[in-house]
Order: C-alpha cells, then sequence, then structure tokens
C-alpha cells in the first residue's frame, strides 16, 4: 500500500506543479530508492492520458562516471538526451541521494568541464514545464542530523501543503521587493547592496520546486556592491564549502575565500564568465522549514534566510548570466540582521514589518 503522503506529493508534481495533459510526453528523473513516489507520479501521468519517460539512475552512478569518463567525453555533449529533453513537455526530477559526499574527492575540473558540456540540456529544461523534488533517503537524513522517520515527517511537512494558500500569502513580500530598485541586506559581516530595477520578482509556490515556498529574481548583473559572510555551509554537487566570504564590485566577485574548500570555491567561480555574477537574490518564506538541513531544496526557503545564487540566472526575472553553474548560498539574518528596500526597513531579525 501506498504512503498517502506519497499519493499528496504525487497529486502536487502532477496536477498542481507541471499541469500535465493528455498527450503531453514527461520525462522522470528519480533514484532506486524514489521508486515509489516515481510509480505514482508514472501513474498519475497515465491517467492523465500522457505519456511518462521514466529514467532511474542507479547508486553510484556519477561517481563511477566522472571517475571513468575520457576528457573526450566529459566534453561531449550527449545527443542523444538532447534529442529527448527537446521532445518532451515537462520535467519531474525527483532527487534521490544515497550518497551526498559521493563526489566530495573528485577532481573540482572534472565537475566543470561536465558541466559546461550539458548546459545546453539544463537549457531546454529551463524552457519546459519542470520541477524538483527530493525524495526522503537514510543519506539525506544523516545530513540533517535525523532518523529516517523524522525526515520523512520533515520534508512531507514542508512539501504537502495547500501551495494556492501559501501563494496568496507570499504575495505581499513578493509585492513590496517588486516596487523596490536596491535591495540592502545587513547582517554578520554582511553589508551587500543588490540592484534589483526593472527585474521581475516571483513566487514560488510549488511550481518548480516542491516545497515551495521562496521569492526570487535575478538582479542586475553589474551593479552589486559589497560584501557577504555566510553563516551556513555552501553545497555545490556534494562538496561542502564552510565561513564562505565574498566581496563584489560592479556585480562581479572581486574576492573569494572559504575557511574550508577554498580551492573548490575559487574553481567554481571560474567555470566560466558569468559564474562570478549572480543569477538570483531568492527570500525564504516556507513556514515548515526552520533548521538547516544541507538540502538546498529545502535550506533555501528556511523562513528568515535570503540566498544569492552565483552562476545562471532566470530568463522569467529577465536575467541575462549565462553559466554552467548556479550556486545557492544561504545568509541566516534571524539574528542581528536587518533587509532593506530603498532604504526601507521590512525586516528585521526573523520578522517581516510587512502589513
Amino acid at each position: 500500500m501506498v504512503d498517502e503522503r506519497i499519493k499528496k506529493a504525487a497529486d502536487i508534481l502532477v496536477n498542481h506543479s507541471i499541469q500535465a495533459k493528455k498527450g503531453e510526453n514527461v520525462k522522470i528523473y528519480a533514484g532506486y530508492d524514489a521508486r515509489p513516489l516515481a510509480m505514482e507520479v508514472a501513474r498519475l501521468i497515465l491517467k492523465k492520458g500522457a505519456y511518462p519517460l521514466l529514467d532511474i539512475k542507479l547508486p553510484g552512478y556519477d561517481y563511477v562516471f566522472m571517475k571513468n569518463a575520457s576528457n573526450k567525453v566529459l566534453r561531449t555533449l550527449p545527443e542523444i538526451s538532447l534529442f529527448e529533453i527537446k521532445h518532451v513537455q515537462a520535467v519531474i526530477n525527483i532527487m534521490t541521494p544515497v550518497n551526498t559526499r559521493e563526489l566530495s574527492r573528485v577532481n573540482p575540473d572534472t565537475i566543470a568541464t561536465y558541466r559546461k558540456a550539458v548546459e545546453p540540456i539544463h537549457k531546454h529544461v529551463m524552457n519546459k514545464k519542470w520541477v524538483l523534488f527530493l525524495y526522503p533517503t537514510n543519506a539525506a537524513a544523516q545530513d540533517a542530523g535525523m532518523s529516517l522517520e523524522e525526515y520523512e515527517n520533515f520534508v512531507f511537512g514542508a512539501c504537502n501543503l495547500d501551495w494556492d494558500k501559501e501563494a496568496r500569502k507570499m504575495e505581499n513580500v513578493r509585492k513590496v521587493f517588486q516596487a523596490g530598485k536596491k535591495v540592502r541586506v545587513v547582517g554578520k559581516e554582511t553589508d551587500l547592496t543588490i540592484d534589483v530595477q526593472g527585474r521581475k520578482f516571483v513566487a514560488d509556490n510549488g511550481r518548480n520546486n516542491v516545497p515551495g515556498g521562496e521569492v526570487f529574481t535575478s538582479p542586475r548583473e553589474k551593479f552589486t556592491e559589497g560584501h557577504i559572510y555566510y553563516d551556513f555551509p555552501a553545497i555545490f554537487s556534494g562538496r561542502q564549502v564552510n565561513d564562505v566570504r565574498l566581496t563584489f564590485k560592479n556585480g562581479k566577485v572581486v574576492k573569494a575565500s572559504a575557511g574550508e574548500g577554498d580551492e573548490f570555491l575559487k574553481k567554481m567561480i571560474k567555470t566560466d564568465h558569468d559564474a562570478s555574477y549572480l543569477g538570483e537574490l531568492g527570500i525564504g518564506l516556507n513556514p515548515g522549514i526552520n533548521t538547516f538541513t544541507k538540502q538546498i531544496l529545502f535550506d533555501e526557503k528556511i523562513y528568515g534566510t535570503v540566498h544569492l545564487a552565483l552562476g545562471q540566472s532566470y530568463k522569467e526575472c529577465l536575467g541575462t548570466t549565462q553559466s554552467a553553474i548556479h550556486w545557492d548560498m544561504i545568509k541566516d539574518l534571524r539574528k542581528n540582521s536587518e533587509i532593506l528596500v530603498d532604504n526601507e526597513l521590512i525586516f528585521k531579525n526573523g520578522k517581516y514589518l510587512i502589513k
């Protein structure tokens, strides 16, 4: 018998997030451990008269690929995968972590090379109906410092919400940011001004991410000024980087350091030209997330935080950066912190002052 929480999550993914329609081709990426959800998603897609294309990844495959692929293979765009993505109407990606440190000893250059090669596939996905979901596994639970049962409760508690209701609550915050020209973030070792004039702010109500629970935009590329310290670890491609400090001038990272993972941080920032510019400013607003779990899909929505992503921006927000990376880093603003929009205080110490 399928867990009712899984049925609810599948319903959200198929009927709310991608809104599957008769005759559509829907690509489903999932890991082996997520088969209960993947099967339920496929069942609902079939009931819609659509066609599910199920792609199940085996545990350990990413490591085997990265350690054994030649430079030619790493640099080659898999045309068959590109063809498939071009011909589907929607993509559901059910992330299924089995070993979250699997790629921690893989050469950063190898990861960067491969990401550049497959970037065209990701660009096509971004122009489809798409959604990300993280299936609760023992590996993710361990990173979060929870038992699997506790983590399952956490995941479904944050995901299985009434997203139409949440959208109405987030709209008040979105409007305040949308009306502004400059956003200033002040906190521990942080004073950063981000220019958002003319950019579109979007409220994530579970369309592209489940869980949703953020308001985001893509900043003007050459106008971020100041410095920021990230209280939480910055995690990317299975690598954890601690105590990240970035300094921006004319929108670009001009100084970067980390207490741990400094070499990886600097190599990722040099992945390509736009990897050193901001592609996203996000505001965490999910009421069910208040703890750091080392999974960006949840952590970026912690209520009382902001996250800034280096690299690829969002066309829907009128962003123009094009990069093989999109690295979200989270700033905790729940203590001794402020957010100002056009010099007006709208947030202080974990609370929004918006009526």
